[in-house]
């Protein structure tokens, strides 16, 4: 079956973890992804991000498999002429383009976006910074961590009183890449209707502070500062990790009658009646004594009888998983979200569309696998 982006080529430049998650998108969507990798560094920077690596290949960590499915593998040297002919060939043929070099890095190699959307207008050309094309800090080295701490999300993660944390994975490389992608798919939808390709310039730290939301907007409109809460929920209480007798469980009351079920569960069917906890703005301002009752009332319970018991009610309650329980559950398992390729157990698009579903046609590239091919009969420009 035809994957949505069948019949594009996109041509990526990028490296790490933000534009190799854009184009891989791409790539599973059905668009033909030729990655460009520097063979003085032996390819991408993440190819050596381990140990963990695959056995046997050295040039494949766990790291690089995350965001590299779907793609060849081409070296080629970017700073001499001959690379330089060779990737303006490229472009010549390419629909999309992605690259995180600096802000002018590939200019001084004509690869810029203002020498190539010149020289082919139809071409969508992506670039992807750590804070944008403009700006007093356009010309800072971006780097996922740097990003949390800039845009303010690690200032809001973590425990309360505790140092400031950053999210257990590089999700800001992650959604900043996923923002890169639906900036594609608009791009080219503005070419089928006119023609035009554009230049897309997505910032680490401009996407990071976009998905502060309710966060930010709280603090836009009242002036006060978001401090750290743990697991708590800035806006609804009781909605935050609790310790039962033999784990930890999630709670997440989103109303005033899933309050309500939830202490007739625990036996304490006063606290719903009370003033102080009967509405949401209520507990929210006695956030503190209410969570100490409820803290002492689910550690006389199990992990299991309190989930079956709340799901029982309709009050919603989860657990919180290792990585081994999240992969190998049946809910994984239906949906498709750990996949096999060649051997390799990668994770799998959560996309799931109807006619043009997503695809796995080659695993991750070992370095410049795909050179002689893809370069084989190319007329330089």
């Amino acid at each position: 079956m035809a994957g949505a982006l069948d019949g594009l080529v996109v041509l990526d430049l990028s490296r790490i973890l933000a534009g190799p998650t854009a184009t891989q998108m791409l790539g599973d969507l059905g668009a033909k992804v030729i990655k460009i990798e520097n063979p003085k560094t032996k390819g991408d920077d993440t190819r050596t991000w381990g140990p963990p690596f695959v056995e046997g290949k050295p040039d494949l960590s766990t790291y690089f498999l995350s965001a590299n499915r779907n793609k060849l593998s081409v070296a080629i040297d970017i700073t001499t002429p001959e690379g330089q002919a060779q990737l303006k060939a490229l472009a010549a043929q390419a629909d999309i383009l992605v690259e995180n070099y600096k802000v002018g890095g590939l200019a001084k190699y004509g690869l810029d976006h203002a020498s190539l959307c010149a020289a082919h207008p139809a071409l969508i050309y992506c670039s992807i910074t750590g804070f944008g094309q403009t700006g007093p800090n356009a010309n800072k080295p971006g780097y996922d961590l740097m990003a949390q701490g800039f845009g303010g999300i690690m200032s809001i993660t973590g425990a309360e009183g505790g140092e400031p944390m950053k999210v257990g994975v590089a999700v800001a490389d992650v959604v900043c890449g996923l923002y890169a992608s639906v900036g594609i798919l608009a791009a080219l939808h503005h070419r089928t209707e006119t023609g035009q390709g554009q230049h897309i310039d997505v910032g680490l730290v401009d996407t990071q502070m976009a998905w502060l939301i309710n966060q930010a907007t709280g603090y836009l409109q009242t002036q006060n500062v978001p401090v750290r809460k743990g697991n708590a929920h800035p806006n609804i209480v009781p909605y935050q990790v609790f310790e039962a007798r033999d784990g930890y469980v999630i709670l997440a009351v989103g109303n005033d009658s899933q309050f309500r079920r939830c202490v007739a569960w625990l036996g304490a069917q006063g606290l719903a009646d009370s003033p102080d906890y009967a509405t949401n703005s209520a507990r929210l301002a006695n956030r503190d004594t209410l969570v100490t009752t409820l803290s002492a009332l689910f550690k006389t319970h199990t992990v299991g009888a309190i989930i079956t018991g709340l799901e029982g009610v309709g009050v919603p309650v989860g657990p919180v998983n290792t990585l081994e329980d999240a992969l190998t559950s049946d809910q994984a398992k239906a949906r498709e979200m750990v996949i096999d390729m060649d051997g390799l157990k990668l994770l799998g698009n959560p996309l799931k569309l109807s006619r043009t579903p997503v695809s796995y046609r080659s695993p991750p590239p070992r370095f410049g696998q795909d050179t002689d091919e893809v370069l084989d009969g190319l007329d330089p420009i």
